[in-house]
């Protein structure tokens, strides 16, 4: 099922309504959808060159408005949360937060996971219901959804318009090893940054 819905999404960047499909993927991938808008991103900025930008812009808004909709379920709607997240088995992760937050002890570490879920290839859709199964600061979540998501698409964009298929060749091989690597290296960066500033404050 996975393939079929991967070579549909691929097919759709080819779509004549290309834009209005990678919204749709970037906003249900957020929540439920387990095919990432990247599989878009890459074909439609080397066939549209000169649209990166735009096509990088509809990907990150829509997959923040869809990161809101997951927050929702998670706060809302508990058992339709709890079968994403079971399927994700993130059911024990999700306990040792609430008991974490409870303790005021988890804020800047959920803080860092949903930046790493947003940028890197963790199921960033098991961190949105997470989000509002722990009833996490809304403002928040989607300030830290919105620099995580705008940043991997910005980066998927500006690469795929800079090297083409080149490109698309090394994300197929190295591509969530290195997003993975870079979204440590963001997190401990921003960490050791107010880390400084609470010792200096």
């Amino acid at each position: 099922m996975f393939q079929r819905l991967y070579k549909k999404c691929l097919n759709l960047a080819g779509h004549k309504n290309s834009n209005f499909y990678l919204g749709l993927v970037s906003f249900i991938e957020s929540s439920f959808f387990p095919i990432p808008p990247d599989v878009m991103i890459i074909p439609m900025v080397i066939a549209k060159k000169k649209r990166f930008i735009k096509i990088f812009l509809i990907a990150s808004i829509f997959s923040v408005l869809g990161g809101i909709l997951g927050y929702l379920i998670g706060y809302l709607f508990l058992d339709l949360a709890m079968y994403v997240i079971e399927f994700y088995n993130y059911e024990d992760k999700v306990e040792n937060l609430k008991s974490s937050m409870s303790k005021g002890s988890g804020f800047l570490a959920w803080l860092s996971i949903l930046f790493l879920a947003g940028f890197t290839p963790l199921p960033y859709k098991a961190f949105t219901i997470s989000s509002g199964l722990i009833a996490f600061n809304l403002p928040i979540f989607i300030i830290v959804s919105l620099v995580s998501r705008s940043l991997r698409f910005f980066i998927v964009a500006f690469l795929s318009y800079k090297f083409g298929e080149l490109f698309t060749e090394y994300m197929n091989k190295h591509g969530s090893k290195w997003f993975t690597v870079i979204g440590i290296l963001i997190v401990i960066i921003f960490v050791l940054i107010y880390l400084f500033l609470k010792i200096n404050g």
